[in-house]
């Protein structure tokens, strides 16, 4: 069962989130009034994510978190404060690794998909250890429901990349990479995934988190350097633009530079949120006009043949 920790001595805090939840059948919720009591509860409780207050006597928050990553380093940690100091931020995230920073009075909507998402994180990186090819092409389905308009994209990204390494003389261990590419969206907000126009500069910056939130999990499951390098590095750009980290030509890992062009090749020739799918004509002449700041000239040239295979098969 999906179960959540809430630690704060304060009593009407822990019955205003009791409350909150009520109607929630799909959530567990357990409540402690210090970090001693969350403790112990954690020994005994199978806990997916733990939602701290700093202020509380005895042991604060920062101490209780950083405790709770060292006994259960898994769990997802996540701080509430009254105090909306940038201090105590930095400490939660250097001394115990937490996931968010949440501030009272919170908005209930805010907090539910905060730990939503935690809880994601959690059930991603359980999933992610178990080295189970079913189960990471299954993930990448659900990260597809979030964006209807993506659905079969991993799939077919998969397939492409798969086509496109073989041509270049590499193995086929790209795919769970291709499945997983952008795993990182499930951390990104629906409204902000469907969204059907150009998005406002916050969410695009939003969006381009999902390398690094994938790539974090990814390596958080101990995947494969592999795994991690097409997670990360499938939008940096051969001249340097790209993101999240503006690598430029070999300096992007071979692997992420084959599922981007995988990626934009089928993202073109696709419905999108905001368009309809070009024609084959068109989006092979778009890769064409990117191919000298995005893709590897190289791997470009043996993409080709493949996008014609697959026009054929329609």
């Amino acid at each position: 069962m999906r179960t959540v920790l809430f630690v704060d001595d304060e009593p009407s805090i822990r019955n205003a989130i009791e409350r909150m939840y009520l109607e929630r059948n799909d959530v567990r919720c357990l409540f402690a009034a210090s970090g001693l009591e969350g403790l112990d509860i954690l020994e005994k409780e199978d806990v997916w994510v733990v939602v701290s207050d700093y202020l509380m006597p005895g042991m604060r928050g920062i101490e209780f978190l950083s405790k709770v990553r060292g006994v259960r380093p898994d769990t997802v940690r996540i701080m509430m404060t009254a105090y909306a100091d940038l201090t105590i931020a930095i400490d939660a995230i250097n001394k115990s690794e937490a996931y968010r920073f949440v501030t009272k009075p919170w908005n209930n909507k805010e907090l539910m998909d905060t730990v939503d998402e935690a809880l994601m994180r959690y059930q991603l990186v359980q999933s992610l250890g178990t080295e189970d090819e079913a189960l990471y092409f299954s993930l990448a389905q659900t990260v597809e429901l979030k964006d209807p308009y993506t659905k079969g994209h991993c799939d077919r990204v998969a397939s492409y990349a798969v086509a496109l390494a073989k041509a270049a003389g590499l193995s086929d261990e790209i795919v769970n990479g291709s499945w997983l590419h952008d795993c990182g969206k499930i951390g990104v907000p629906e409204g902000v995934l469907n969204f059907p126009g150009r998005l406002s500069e916050e969410d695009l910056k939003t969006v381009q988190q999902h390398p690094r939130w994938g790539s974090d999990v990814a390596r958080q499951a101990r995947m494969s350097d592999t795994v991690i390098n097409i997670i990360l590095y499938h939008h940096e750009c051969i001249d340097g633009k790209g993101y999240p980290s503006g690598l430029k030509a070999d300096k992007i890992p071979i692997e992420a530079r084959i599922v981007a062009i995988a990626d934009v090749f089928d993202a073109l020739y696709s419905d999108r949120p905001y368009r309809k799918a070009y024609d084959f004509e068109r989006t092979i002449e778009i890769l064409h006009e990117m191919t000298e700041t995005h893709f590897d000239q190289r791997l470009m040239e043996l993409f080709l043949p493949i996008a014609e295979e697959v026009r054929a098969n329609g």
